[in-house]
């Protein structure tokens, strides 16, 4: 993701979101400080305010996979060649993307070693010298690392050649307590997605030919941006016994006899901020949920030259009264006319603003500005704490039913094809039809239109009548989409 050009070393306007949706979202990357391009064909560096945004993501997940019985641990970045090539499958699947490194400390390496794609191999490597007996089961791990996957079309937190995730990898003594887990873990991201970050989620599998390489059954939870693109948001792997066969994770069994475990794996990274960025965001730049925002109220104080000894010091002691009440809060002290402040603070997409100047003082009141809505509300410094606390569960509501009215506004059945190719004309976003089940149907659609199925959402409605493409009798109902 290397870029040179001077001229867009910094971006000072916002491209039209209506205009040029992907241009307007690299402009409020750039522009917000959320990342910005390196020196590294397709690696971008997460600047502070980006970064806040994950921690904030990382802080809610965590606790989360902490609540549910998890453990978080480490392992390396890097894996002996031999190891991934054990479960074939998976090596075919991530052959092109992968890293290798071929020299240390200035001599050729005697086995090449891959930069970690994913840590199926390393992991099941060391479960198999960790479990000896049903006793020992169920491991529970997680871990918050980087992975290396060198795409070929890179885009900033949707796809880049190094990203930032977690990846929980669990064992079990059973079929069924494999299965168990990799439902709560997409549970853990759909409640994560709709509650933390506002984005709306469908949850279902993914096909055969979408599945993760080795998986037994890929579950995936699918979001729409505002462009009417999906988003693969997070998934979770029932791998069966596939990669404890590889890896030989053997235990003894309560009846003596020795078993292979039950395996999964899940994950969700740092593509979720670009999520949050093209669900809500709007011509100003980002509108940012309060649950991550990394300030959730900014204080712009308003005044003449000396609003530094007149209004700053009531600025700092009701900042004190939020702080003291948990909300995130920043004062803007910078010398730059108020409009400059506002807009300034507007393109961050901080969910509330708050004005005060020597009027306000006066009257014992402060004025509050929605992100979301741009509202305006002349507000009481007698129980501000409470006030605000109020409106920020407000905003975070009113984000999420926006998102799920676009989703439902962008949505629609098509029975047959002429009506799948007219839908899918430019971007419509989810398109629900029945389909066969058959690979090749499914890979003829994604040629034809440029749409997959995103996945088969769970208790979805009894299929009736054939494919939307073909003859065959319809076996599911799909959400087909163009994606990211």
């Amino acid at each position: 993701m290397a870029k040179h050009d001077k001229p867009e070393s910094f971006v000072t306007e916002i491209t039209p979101r209506s205009q040029d949706f992907s241009r307007w979202y690299l402009d409020v990357v750039r522009r917000a400080e959320l990342a910005d391009y390196s020196p590294v064909k397709g690696c971008m560096v997460i600047r502070p305010y980006g970064y806040a945004i994950w921690e904030m993501v990382q802080q809610a997940l965590d606790k989360e996979i902490k609540r549910t019985g998890h453990v978080n641990a480490y392992f390396p970045l890097f894996i002996p060649n031999s190891l991934l090539t054990k479960e074939a499958e998976h090596v075919e699947g991530f052959s092109p993307q992968v890293a290798y490194v071929t020299h240390g400390g200035g001599e050729e390496l005697e086995e090449k070693l891959v930069v970690r794609p994913t840590s199926e191999a390393i992991i099941g490597t060391m479960y198999a010298s960790w479990v000896q007996s049903w006793r020992d089961l169920p491991i529970l791990i997680n871990q918050w690392a980087n992975v290396v996957r060198w795409e070929k079309k890179t885009y900033p937190f949707l796809r880049t050649t190094e990203f930032l995730w977690q990846e929980g990898h669990t064992a079990h003594e059973t079929a069924e307590e494999a299965e168990a887990e990799t439902q709560l873990a997409l549970d853990m991201y759909a409640t994560l997605c709709e509650q933390i970050l506002a984005v709306p989620v469908m949850k279902g599998q993914k096909t055969e030919s979408e599945k993760f390489a080795g998986a037994l059954r890929t579950y995936s939870i699918e979001a729409l941006m505002g462009d009417g693109r999906a988003l693969q948001a997070g998934t979770s792997h029932n791998l069966g016994q596939n990669f404890a066969k590889a890896f030989d994770i053997t235990f003894q069994a309560r009846d003596k006899s020795v078993q292979h475990v039950w395996g999964t794996s899940w994950g969700v990274t740092t593509r979720l901020i670009g999520a949050v960025i093209m669900v809500h965001g709007d011509d100003s730049g980002l509108v940012l949920p309060p649950a991550i925002a990394p300030y959730q109220v900014v204080i712009v104080p308003i005044g003449r030259e000396n609003w530094r000894e007149t209004v700053l010091p009531k600025a700092k002691a009701l900042r004190d009264e939020l702080v003291e009440a948990g909300i995130r809060v920043h004062i803007e002290e910078r010398d730059e006319r108020p409009g400059w402040k506002f807009a300034e603070w507007e393109m961050r997409g901080v969910p509330l603003r708050l004005e005060i100047g020597p009027k306000d003082i006066e009257k014992s009141q402060v004025m509050l500005a929605r992100r979301d809505t741009r509202e305006k509300l002349p507000t009481p410094m007698d129980g501000l704490a409470a006030n605000v606390r109020q409106l920020l569960d407000a905003i975070q509501k009113n984000l999420l039913e926006r998102a799920l009215a676009f989703r439902a506004e962008h949505t629609q059945r098509a029975g047959d094809y002429e009506a799948f190719t007219a839908a899918m004309d430019g971007r419509p976003g989810f398109v629900i039809s029945p389909w066969c089940g058959d690979a090749d149907c499914e890979a003829q659609i994604k040629t034809e239109t440029q749409a997959t199925i995103r996945n088969i959402p769970f208790g979805g409605a009894t299929p009736q009548g054939t494919c939307v493409r073909c003859e065959k009798p319809a076996v599911a109902e799909a959400w087909f989409a163009k994606s990211y």
